[in-house]
């Protein structure tokens, strides 16, 4: 079940901030990058998934819950803003996901059996090729 969440604009916290890498002149007067910063607890997620992100192993989300991304792939500011918000769904979404619980289950006596067959059919041919003992 995918989670149709969209953040609200007030809960997501924009800054320009120059690109680091090449680019010329551009890149040393221009402010292009985004960096994104949204507060986990603060915000209007289901308290499930929030549980899930604040557990979650990543280094975009710091210790006091604030998830931190920053988007610099294009000259436009605009374009990097788009592409944060985009990565910020995607964790979202990778984080409302609920693995499917495992449940331990036995062999069945059939595949039981034909494990043994294959290893007895297997040790015949094996011990066909040892020499002979005297």
């Amino acid at each position: 079940m995918a989670l149709r969440w969209q953040p609200p604009a007030a809960e997501l916290d924009f800054s320009a901030i120059r690109a680091s890498g090449p680019g010329g002149q551009n890149v040393n007067k221009v402010s292009s990058a985004a960096h994104l910063r949204f507060d986990i607890r603060a915000s209007s997620l289901p308290e499930a998934v929030k549980a899930r992100l604040l557990a979650w192993p990543d280094q975009r989300i710091s210790a006091d819950g604030v998830v931190v991304i920053k988007a610099q792939d294009s000259r436009s500011l605009d374009r990097n803003r788009a592409d944060a918000v985009a990565r910020l769904l995607e964790l979202v979404q990778a984080a409302a996901h609920v693995p499917k619980a495992r449940r331990a289950t036995k062999p069945t006596y059939g595949s039981q059996q034909r494990r043994l067959e294959g290893k007895a059919k297997r040790s015949g041919i094996k011990a066909a090729r040892r020499a002979p003992c005297d």
